[in-house]
């Protein structure tokens, strides 16, 4: 089991830089009013990430049959906004990218998967946020996994602060999570069991029960966190 969880994680390298240029493309610059000369336009063809994501939305909307309108109602996301993804006009955020999935009752990684990748080796930098998962004064969660891959196997890096915890809903049944501890002391819970953890500590444990990683040292404390679901149509909690 433990061979066929490092084989996943080791593919999670894979495919994640076409993710990444979609969710964290900086947003069109708005129109100038000077004037390009004839002979050399300005105008920039989008790039195929930007195409393929408007592609995309165009193509799942025409097979149901909806407009924009009521895509709009099924997203949360702005009519305009979505026309202007349509048009291939804006790179939208993680957020705006996942209520567009799920208004289609997909993944994000079925949404924004490309058939084609350019290479072989994909880096997830660290100051890339369009994979913070969470970031407030008690938590930071970085996902280290593709985005599109996020299927069966989610990888994560989790900063929590003194006092900080994170504290989960239970997964679908037969979900477990493994835990690295890098630095500090945490406290892992899982239902009505519970272990003290220190640097170098690893721990498996049920995650389809109620279950807690609080941060008992005086320290902050980062630690490496494997979700293994046994149904891929999972949601998150």
């Amino acid at each position: 089991m433990l061979d066929d969880v490092y084989n996943m994680i080791e593919t999670f390298v894979r495919y994640a830089r076409h993710i990444s240029n979609i969710l964290h493309s900086p947003m069109p610059r708005p129109k100038t009013t000077v004037k390009a000369p004839a002979a050399s336009p300005t105008t920039t063809a989008p790039d195929p990430i930007t195409q393929h994501l408007g592609e995309r939305v165009r193509q799942l909307r025409a097979e149901r049959g909806w407009s924009l309108q009521v895509l709009a109602s099924a997203s949360g996301v702005s009519r305009s906004m979505l026309s202007q993804i349509e048009r291939e006009q804006a790179n939208p955020t993680l957020a705006v990218t996942l209520r567009i999935a799920q208004a289609f009752g997909m993944t994000l990684g079925d949404l924004v998967q490309v058939a084609d990748a350019s290479s072989n080796i994909t880096v997830i930098r660290a100051n890339d946020r369009a994979y913070h998962y969470r970031s407030d004064k008690h938590c930071r969660i970085r996902t280290l996994s593709p985005l599109n891959l996020e299927k069966d196997v989610e990888f994560y890096e989790v900063e929590l602060q003194p006092g900080g915890a994170l504290r989960s809903a239970p997964h679908y049944q037969g979900t477990r999570e493994f835990l690295t501890v890098e630095k500090g002391q945490v406290r892992v819970e899982s239902a009505g069991d519970s272990e003290l953890l220190h640097a170098g500590d690893s721990v498996s444990y049920r995650a389809d029960v109620p279950h807690a990683i609080v941060n008992t040292g005086p320290k902050e404390a980062v630690l490496f966190l494997v979700d293994i679901y046994s149904n891929p149509g999972r949601a998150r909690s």
